[in-house]
Parts: C-alpha cells; sequence; structure tokens
C-alpha cells in the first residue's frame, strides 16, 4: 500500500544513500496514487482542489451532489459513498461538521471502515469531541487503518489560499505520513501528541477566538456610540495592545475590511452553529477536566442566543450586528 510504504520509508535506515534516494522515490510514487477526500463544504471544497492542483489523483464524496460538480471538473473523480472511496484509495481526507457526522462516514453501513483496506492513512480534518476522535481510532485500527485527528484553523480564506495551520493528533511515527499530504493545503502542519490532543488544542483555540471576536464587536460597537469612525477605530487598536485576529484579519463592523464576511452581510466564513457546537466542546472538556471557563460558558450561551435569533448559519462574526441591534431595542 502506498501510504504504508511511505510510513516505513520515512521511519526506515538513516544511513544509507541509495536508501534515501529509495525513500524520495516512494514519496513520489504515494503522491501520484488516489487520494479519497469526504466532505466538500466552504472548507473542504477548496482543501480537495488543492490536492488536485498539486497533481494527486482524487477521488472526492459529499451527501450533497452538486458539491462534486466543480472538484469533478477540475479532475477529481466521484463516489456514491465513504466505501468506495476507501475501495479505491489508502489515503483519506474527511472534513466534517460534528461527531455524529463523523461516526456515520466512518462507522455507518456504507461508512469507510466497511471497505478500509489495511495500512490505509485516515486523517480527520473535523472539529470533533477529542473522545470521539479516540474512539474512531481504536475501531480504525481494529480494521487494520491508521487514524489521525487534524482540525484545522485559518477559515475559508486560508483554506482557499492553502495556508490553513493543522493540529495533528496521533502516532508520531505517522505524522510525516500525513503532513505529506497536509502540506499541501497549509502553511504550518504541528504534531500535537497522542490521538485526540489535535482536536484538544483546536477547542481550545476556538473558545479563545469567540471570546476574541465577542470583545471585539463589544469594543467596536460601543466606540460607534461614542462616534468614532470604525475604521479609525481599527486602525488605532491595531497598532495598540488592543490587536486581535478579530480586530485584525476578521473585523466584524461592516465596510472596515474587504473581503469578509462582515462585508457581505456575515455571508460565507465559518457558521455561527459551528462556532457554537465548538464552543459547547470545549465546555464539555472544562466540565470533564473540572476547568473554570467563565468567559467560555458566557460566549457559548452569547453563540446559542444567536443561533436561536436567526443567526445559525451567518458567520459568527456576525455577534456584532447582533449586540448592535440589541442595544437599539
Amino acid at each position: 500500500m502506498a501510504a504504508a510504504w511511505f510510513r516505513f520509508a520515512r521511519r526506515s535506515s538513516p544511513f544509507s544513500v541509495a536508501f534515501r534516494a529509495f525513500s524520495v522515490s516512494v514519496s513520489h510514487q504515494a503522491s501520484r496514487t488516489p487520494v479519497g477526500f469526504i466532505g466538500l463544504g466552504n472548507m473542504g471544497g477548496p482543501m480537495a482542489k488543492h490536492l488536485i492542483d498539486n497533481g494527486h489523483p482524487v477521488i472526492v464524496h459529499d451527501v450533497y451532489p452538486e458539491a462534486m460538480t466543480s472538484l469533478e471538473d477540475a479532475g477529481a473523480i466521484k463516489a456514491s459513498s465513504p466505501a468506495e472511496v476507501a475501495s479505491k484509495a489508502d489515503r483519506i481526507i474527511t472534513m466534517l461538521p460534528s461527531s455524529p457526522n463523523v461516526q456515520e462516514v466512518y462507522c455507518g453501513e456504507q461508512g469507510i471502515l466497511s471497505k478500509v483496506k489495511a495500512g490505509s492513512l485516515l486523517i480527520d480534518s473535523s472539529t470533533i469531541d477529542p473522545a470521539v476522535s479516540k474512539e474512531m481510532a481504536e475501531v480504525a485500527a481494529k480494521k487494520g487503518g491508521v487514524y489521525m485527528d487534524a482540525p484545522v484553523s485559518g477559515g475559508i480564506k486560508a483554506a482557499a489560499a492553502a495556508t490553513l495551520t493543522f493540529m495533528v493528533g496521533g502516532k508520531q511515527e505517522e505524522f510525516e505520513a500525513a503532513k505529506e499530504l497536509l502540506q499541501f493545503m497549509g502553511k504550518n502542519v504541528v504534531y500535537c501528541g497522542d490521538v485526540g490532543s489535535g482536536q484538544a488544542v483546536k477547542i481550545c483555540n476556538n473558545m479563545l477566538l469567540a471570546i476574541e471576536m465577542i470583545g471585539t464587536s463589544e469594543t467596536m460597537n460601543l466606540g460607534m456610540r461614542l462616534g468614532l469612525d470604525p475604521k479609525l477605530l481599527a486602525s488605532v487598536i491595531n497598532m495598540s495592545t488592543g490587536r486581535c485576529w478579530a480586530s485584525d484579519t476578521y473585523n466584524p463592523v461592516p465596510g472596515v475590511m474587504e473581503g469578509v464576511p462582515s462585508s457581505n452581510n456575515y455571508q460565507g466564513g465559518f457558521g455561527t452553529a459551528l462556532m457554537t457546537k465548538d464552543l459547547g466542546l470545549a465546555q464539555n472538556a472544562a466540565t470533564a477536566t473540572k476547568s473554570p471557563t467563565p468567559l467560555g460558558s458566557l460566549a457559548h450561551q452569547i453563540y446559542r442566543i444567536l443561533c436561536n435569533k436567526g443567526y445559525p448559519l451567518k458567520d459568527f462574526s456576525s455577534v456584532f450586528h447582533y449586540l448592535s441591534e440589541e442595544e437599539k431595542k
């Protein structure tokens, strides 16, 4: 199997020049074997396209057939189910919305593990409960597969630009084989520890991101109500100690920045419902570890309210719109 041979080549004798040449050859051969990609939404679609653009034969599947059309036009091969993907590829990447979706795609009747080949490398870039990642790794191992969690940070702009950060959890000896694929879709591929560690890093990051976005939205709204020009306020914040990603890269106020969801009626980007899900995962982890997260808990409540107020499909920066409208009432 190409994935297994690539991992063998990476792990074996470091002193033989001839073997290093063999390793490079195997790496090149592995890069030309089919890669499966399941989940072609705002993030998964561009990620799969980068693999195609870098010469990888890609077999794709999504529950929405239209999501496969543009990739098929770019050269991808459509599959009717995750099982069909697994029967044709021994390196598979999944990018799915939630833990139940991951469990179904891997363990369902037509799931990956019903047809997985021994030695297959299974990389899940979804953001899910770390406990589910560990469960999937155990089930995959019984079928002869190698499961790694590799959630991402950076959003749709980074997915489109291939500048994502991957947070990888799994056996360290398998990391290079995973990185060989992930490097085509991101600029940072970081090994975080055992299976589930990537998810742990991701939910911590997203809890901070939500708190940061709410704080930026409150600050911008206050400044505007004090009569400040939002672009001026943002520029000063971004050269001062209040600077953060939500203010200088993903500002939530319409018109302050181009090319971000706030300037497109909060369309695209990272949905409020997905942020709410991630905050729920963080709160579950906080409860399990008895970690005090008062701001994380409050952020979760705020985003749950947003979902109930009609914002679930809007980008999570729409918290600014919600807060500004609420204060007018």
